[in-house]
């Protein structure tokens, strides 16, 4: 489902108008980048938390060219979800596909 399909069904179930709906859901998503960009984390109870993850300093290797690159110490944004989402989650999809 992408972000136009969420908007559409949210306004459905809601009566608000789309562009009412969109609105709201932009600034939600630039709310939780912003957060998240502070490195401080936004949680959803029941659903999850969006939060910054650092990612140590390391060397790689650029094979073609055999050399090492650094990679600065640098964060990464992430998704931990809850536990009662994980366990809903293991139940519904359980019996495989």
């Amino acid at each position: 489902m992408i972000k136009g399909e969420i908007i559409t069904e949210i306004a459905k179930k809601t009566g608000i108008s789309k562009s009412d709906v969109r609105l709201t859901v932009e600034t939600l998503l630039q709310i939780i980048k912003n957060t998240v960009e502070k490195k401080e984390e936004v949680a959803f109870r029941g659903f999850g938390s969006f939060l910054p993850k650092r990612r140590a300093k390391k060397i790689a290797r650029n094979i073609p060219q055999n050399t090492a690159l650094i990679i600065e110490e640098h964060y990464v944004p992430s998704f931990k979800p809850s536990k009662v989402f994980r366990e809903q989650i293991k139940t519904t999809t359980s019996g495989g596909a």
